[in-house]
């Protein structure tokens, strides 16, 4: 076999005449612009792990020098590292901030528990809790107050007749409604009839500083 017949039986048949054989140098330098084309368009591989420019404008982490320096270390891109950590916002942190949430919501349990004396009256007062708040409150307000442990004990306060707790300041601030002017703003129908947002959202933030969320 020779020299010639060697090389060109490494060569792929959509680059030879089908005809006779040979090899057609026009479609196989067009393959090599291509290839090249495409080649340096991929963006060039960072010389350091200092030259990733991550992009973190959604403010849940900043970038890792030692994630940086792994990804680095396996040849990451500049776009594949972006990925690396838009994955992570993605995917992860909603996840750790839904378990840090349950979390939370466990220690306020826990306390409730322990201020009402146990786990069984604590049950048994949560279930006349709710009944009461179904009952005479909007389900928005009493979402906002069982949501937390000082909204819990102020909606305790109003299911025995008591005054509740005040948070925040006393004169019920510039914008804000008090509690009398709550209770009216409750009966106004842009309230429980029309359900007018800007309305609905002034009564919520005015029971959520008075009773605390």
């Amino acid at each position: 076999m020779t020299t010639e017949n060697l090389l060109n039986a490494d060569i792929p048949e959509k680059f030879k005449d089908p005809q006779t054989g040979e090899v057609r140098v026009d479609a196989l330098a067009g393959s090599y612009r291509e290839l090249e084309k495409k080649l340096s368009s991929m963006p060039a591989a960072p010389k350091a792990p200092e030259e990733y420019c991550i992009n973190c404008q959604h403010g849940l982490f900043t970038p890792d020098t030692e994630v940086n320096q792994r990804l680095f270390d396996k040849g990451f891109t500049q776009d594949q590292a972006q990925e690396v950590y838009d994955l992570a916002a993605e995917k992860l942190m909603p996840m750790m901030l839904e378990i840090a949430a349950d979390m939370q919501a466990d220690r306020e349990v826990e306390k409730l528990m322990t201020h009402f004396g146990g786990a069984e009256n604590w049950k048994e007062i949560s279930r006349q809790l709710l009944a009461y708040g179904q009952k005479n409150l909007p389900e928005t307000v009493l979402d906002n107050l069982a949501s937390s442990y000082d909204g819990v004990l102020a909606l305790y306060a109003m299911m025995q007749g008591k005054e509740p707790k005040m948070h925040g300041a006393s004169d019920g601030g510039a914008d804000l409604p008090g509690e009398k002017e709550l209770a009216s703003m409750m009966r106004d129908p842009r309230y429980w009839k029309h359900k007018d947002p800007a309305f609905v959202a002034k009564v919520t933030e005015g029971f959520q500083r008075i009773y605390g969320k």
